[in-house]
């Protein structure tokens, strides 16, 4: 029998979708599931992106250009522009996801063998890609008690070596939901201009920051042209994950001219997604004034929920739609999977994505939990409920 390859054996399987089997299962035995695993929006796409869907005239459904049509780069220049980035559209690939916008990024930017660094907790998948992409991932601890705050500048140079080539950011992060202050990012500017590293900055969550807290991303550093390259997704801000849409930013132009090689390898990204994109653009401030008004109160209830139980912590974020939070647990997989396969009260039961999965230092994130709040109050605090219940019988609890 043949075998598959060294990097098959050695990707890792999702923290968030690895569980699935089991939920599936306490569905067919009738339970109610509260999906807090997975940062699936319920909030309704614009209807400006479906009407441009369902009015879509065209004789083929042809190829687009594999950095994206002209016409949905250059009205993405309107949206970025609103936000101060100045670029031009001959500064974006448009790619099939955030995701392909991450791997073209690395693909690009970094050498089989070397390093990037990445604060850790981060989105599970970096790890997937790094493994596509055979580079290596060098991480760096935040910690629950201070809310996951930037690690110490002092603490990123101690693992700069000869083969770091980057820093990967999350903003608003994703799975702590931490939002990086205008300091913070200086503070990084400064360590890439010293080193002469890449600043990956993911933005999939920038539309969704609360109290009033800035968002700053890297474009709006002076200086940095030549390092930034921006990861964003259309999957968030306009709740349209199945639109599989994304796109890469660079005022870099040896980046654009590489990576478009790896875009014209894959052909090109899809003609209707770039037609509903474009008509989203024209989403009204309004949408997302509302959006964050929900998500707001969203997040306030389970925070506040979850604080309230005898010994869970967890940081009240200041954007994006997840929270990590500390259970007296002994074990986040084992309870994860526990919360799915034996557990219910009335009839119900919550699937949550063990935090391990989000580190990559072993060990870490043993007794932590991610959990999105893209659920309505309601149903928050009925899985709420359910997790107050569960952890007064776990049999692995911690005092």
């Amino acid at each position: 029998m043949p075998k598959i390859s060294e990097k098959g054996l050695q990707m890792p399987a999702s923290p968030i979708r690895k569980l699935t089997p089991f939920a599936d299962q306490a569905k067919r035995l009738g339970r109610k599931v509260y999906h807090l695993n997975i940062g699936q929006p319920d909030i309704e796409t614009p209807e400006s992106m479906l009407n441009a869907i369902k009015n879509i005239d065209f004789d083929v459904w042809a190829y687009t250009p594999s950095e994206g049509t002209l016409a949905y780069r250059e009205k993405l220049t309107e949206y970025y522009n609103k936000l101060g980035y100045g670029i031009t559209a001959a500064d974006i690939l448009v790619t099939v996801g955030g995701s392909e916008a991450i791997t073209i990024a690395m693909q690009t930017c970094v050498n089989e063998g070397d390093e990037i660094i990445i604060p850790e907790p981060f989105y599970a998948n970096y790890n997937g890609f790094a493994c596509m992409s055979n580079v290596v991932v060098k991480p760096i601890l935040s910690y629950i008690e201070n809310g996951f705050a930037l690690p110490p500048i002092a603490e990123f140079e101690k693992l700069i070596t000869s083969k770091t080539k980057a820093i990967i950011i999350c903003n608003p992060n994703n799975p702590t939901g931490y939002l990086y202050s205008r300091e913070e990012l200086e503070a990084l500017k400064s360590l890439c201009l010293k080193y002469d590293l890449f600043l990956f900055s993911d933005e999939a969550y920038r539309e969704f920051c609360y109290d009033g807290r800035e968002f700053v991303s890297p474009m709006h550093l002076d200086g940095l042209d030549e390092n930034v390259v921006i990861m964003d997704t259309v999957s968030k801000r306009y709740s349209a994950c199945g639109a599989r849409l994304g796109c890469l930013i660079t005022k870099n132009k040896t980046v654009i001219a590489a990576g478009l090689k790896f875009a014209q390898a894959r052909l090109s990204p899809g003609m209707v997604e770039q037609i509903a994109g474009a008509a989203a653009v024209d989403t009204p401030d309004s949408y997302f004034e509302k959006v964050n008004t929900e998500y707001t109160l969203r997040r306030d209830t389970l925070v506040n929920r979850l604080n309230s139980m005898d010994g869970v912590f967890c940081p009240n974020p200041g954007g994006a739609f997840y929270v990590v939070a500390r259970l007296p647990i002994d074990n986040a997989d084992a309870f994860c999977q526990w919360m799915l396969e034996t557990f219910e009260y009335e009839n119900q039961t919550v699937m949550m994505a063990p935090a391990t999965g989000f580190y990559s230092t072993p060990g870490s994130g043993s007794n932590e939990v991610r959990m999105a709040y893209v659920l309505n109050t309601s149903d928050l605090n009925k899985a709420m409920d359910c997790l107050q219940e569960a952890l007064k019988v776990y049999p692995g609890r911690q005092a």
